[in-house]
């Protein structure tokens, strides 16, 4: 057993794990984050993507111990309990999900993306949500809520 200290969403924890444990397991069995979904433990879909200190990653391809002193954002902390981050709202208010298994990954990796680049072309919002995958929409309003998102962010910098 390894111990190792995170602060996700805001609150620190200080736990004993296996070296082996993936940080998706970690955040959903030990700590009770069950808004970060298992889509495949390969690291194709994405669905499990959270921020690590601040960058988004696929927390099936990383162990835990890995986090050791990092913050973590899950889903269940980009809102700031009051009201949505501006890209849930944005999925939301462009039907930028149906089923709902993706969209964990796809808002966290949309957030990262839009910090990085604060109004991105079409092509760039595809390219940055390359590593997540969506078996239902086909895309088309994933990428419309990402672009509403972008300008519901930059109106509110104004």
């Amino acid at each position: 057993m390894q111990h190792i200290k995170v602060n996700v969403d805001g609150t620190t924890y200080q736990k004993e794990v296996e070296p082996r444990t993936l940080l998706v397991h970690f955040l959903r069995n030990d700590i009770g984050r069950v808004g970060t979904v298992i889509g495949c433990d390969t690291s194709n879909c994405g669905a499990c993507t959270v921020l690590v200190d601040g960058v988004s990653m696929k927390s099936c391809s990383m162990l835990a111990v890995q986090a050791d002193g990092t913050e973590i954002t899950t889903i269940q902390g980009v809102s700031d309990g009051n009201e949505w981050h501006p890209v849930q709202a944005a999925f939301k208010e462009c039907h930028g999900l149906q089923c709902g298994y993706c969209t964990p990954g796809m808002v966290i990796s949309s957030i990262d993306l839009l910090k990085e680049n604060p109004n991105p072309t079409e092509a760039e919002i595809r390219e940055g949500l390359e590593g997540n995958l969506c078996r239902c929409t086909g895309y088309h309003n994933i990428v419309k809520s990402v672009q509403h998102a972008a300008e519901l962010m930059q109106g509110a910098k104004s």
